[in-house]
């Protein structure tokens, strides 16, 4: 009896499809939420369909290759008219997943380098590396939402940003002081301060998502960092002002974005602080540094 109900388990675990941020809103990008944004409701952010597909399809170009290389294929669904406030990732088999909700892209905090960041955060959890989702055994395939979130911003969306006019975009832009300051200070290259700017506003749009989805009154800020420090690394959704410090440090992190990432030793290809940084890391509000060896 025991054999058998062990043997019924494994056989369903073998053949339901992994998955980080579930789809349709469960446990997503965001945490559960019931908004739906349709299309056409009023006081939405102006995305159009043109610029939902446009950022999917600048994102999927880098990617897709990347993936191909490594024997999978990336699949990108665009789910332009379903208003879910969220997104997932998924892996079945050699196919691996992204879904994108219109919803998201409409709400009013979201802006256009705001949804990029959120397709770089979902493609994270493929490609993001060390710290991995804690699964039954050991570590499942997904990278964790910090993890993916760090990713977004130090490496997939200065690939996508880096033929952009990111001096002249950056100059449109009402960018904090602080975030400033911090980019100037940790490059030199007037166009990789620019990337910066451009990474750092992105993840205060997608915070500010996060924020709003919590009620929180607390404003947000890059000179307020969370103070809290977790005495064990955080697999699930920090929270919102811990979020914006991880894209903030991930945008700050001068290591090359065509540095790898491990996919087990959280260290390579990223910033640390058992290496001299202090900026650029990720943030002690969910990340527990690995000890050197």
């Amino acid at each position: 009896m025991r054999k058998g109900f062990l043997a019924l388990m494994m056989a369903t675990f073998l053949t339901v499809p992994a998955i980080a941020c579930d789809e349709h809103g469960v446990t997503g990008i965001v945490e559960d939420n019931n908004l739906y944004i349709a299309v056409g409701e009023k006081n939405t952010n102006g995305l159009t369909e043109e610029d939902f597909n446009d950022v999917i399809s600048k994102v999927e170009a880098i990617y897709a290759p990347i993936i191909e290389e490594m024997g999978k294929k990336l699949i990108i669904e665009r789910n332009w008219t379903d208003g879910t406030v969220n997104a997932y990732a998924r892996q079945s088999g050699n196919n691996w997943h992204v879904a994108m909700f219109g919803g998201l892209a409409r709400h009013e905090t979201i802006t256009r380098d705001g949804f990029a960041s959120v397709v770089c955060h979902e493609l994270g959890h493929h490609l993001g590396g060390a710290p991995k989702k804690k699964s039954w055994w050991s570590s499942s395939w997904a990278s964790n939402e910090g993890q993916a979130d760090y990713f977004a911003t130090s490496k997939c969306l200065r690939k996508y940003m880096e033929t952009d006019d990111n001096i002249t975009m950056v100059n449109n832009m009402d960018v904090p002081a602080t975030a400033t300051a911090a980019c100037e200070k940790n490059f030199s290259n007037e166009s990789d301060v620019a990337m910066c700017l451009r990474g750092s506003m992105a993840g205060m749009s997608l915070a500010n998502l996060f924020r709003a989805l919590r009620n929180l009154t607390t404003e947000l800020k890059f000179d307020t960092p969370d103070s809290n420090v977790v005495s064990s690394t955080n697999d699930n959704h920090p929270a919102p002002q811990c979020r914006l410090d991880t894209y903030f440090n991930g945008a700050l992190c001068d290591v090359d974005h065509y540095t790898d990432v491990d996919q087990s030793d959280a260290k390579i290809g990223t910033c640390n602080r058992v290496d001299g940084y202090n900026q650029g890391v990720r943030p002690l509000c969910w990340y527990k540094p690995v000890a050197s060896k």
